[in-house]
């Protein structure tokens, strides 16, 4: 996180769900340091926890009377899909992170550099879209944890924008911008097609496809004609209550 809060991809088919927003922490109480609320400078406000490392971070450094540039991974509500839940896990200050770790002054990042607020990178499998309501569902698959068996678990995040069916079971690269407590598509790119089980039993399980239709295994084409399919009533709700 030195020279970039972000960072770049390594592989064409890596799963991620991270972003930046920037505001003021408050916990929920002296019992209580690690859960609380960021208020962003849109005076939205967002449950929050705080993860790992971070928390050493911010509770010997950083002044959480001053607003701050956290990066957070983005999830939904179990309850309320509509509402955000971010985890903490990091905070973009390349002063901060020199003193913390004390790093020589040719380590730092420039100082001119400022990422976007409001910026959250998404890549996962594209499981549902209704370009009417402008709604879409995207599975992560999460990295298996070091030195331990348990099982990496999938999650699901509900976002708003327009993307065609037709690039359902498909890999995308999407570029969100945070409204409120909502994340909106402003770009996106279809990396390639998920062969049903591409990553085995276990490891990010397919699932039944929106519109009971099977899918599709051409490559998606940009720019082609595509006709919005209408989808099954209940789709959602299957969703919130599988998520």
């Amino acid at each position: 996180m030195r020279k970039q809060p972000i960072s770049p991809v390594t592989d064409p088919l890596q799963f991620r769900a991270i972003g930046l927003v920037r505001g003021t922490y408050r916990s929920d109480g002296p019992d209580s340091f690690t859960t609380g609320i960021i208020h962003a400078t849109d005076d939205t406000r967002l449950e929050a926890v705080l993860l790992g490392r971070v928390i050493h971070l911010v509770r010997r450094y950083v002044d959480l009377e001053q607003p701050h540039l956290w990066v957070c991974y983005p999830r939904n509500r179990d309850k309320d899909k509509d509402r955000l839940h971010l985890q903490v896990m990091g905070i973009w200050e390349p002063s901060l992170l020199d003193r913390a770790d004390e790093a020589p002054q040719d380590a730092r990042a420039p100082k001119d550099i400022e990422p976007p607020d409001g910026y959250f990178s998404v890549r996962g499998e594209l499981m549902f879209t209704d370009p009417e309501t402008q709604q879409l569902v995207v599975k992560i698959r999460q990295q298996p944890r070091v030195n331990t068996t348990k099982r990496a678990r999938n999650f699901k995040l509900m976002l708003h924008g327009v993307v065609p069916p037709r690039a359902l079971r498909h890999f995308l690269n999407l570029d969100l911008k945070r409204h409120g407590q909502s994340l909106h598509v402003e770009h996106y790119d279809v990396i390639q097609f998920m062969a049903r089980g591409r990553f085995g039993r276990g490891q990010g399980e397919r699932g039944r496809m929106p519109h009971g239709r099977r899918p599709v295994g051409r490559p998606f084409e940009p720019g082609a004609s595509v006709r919005p399919a209408r989808p099954r009533q209940g789709v959602l709700k299957r969703f919130n209550s599988e998520a």
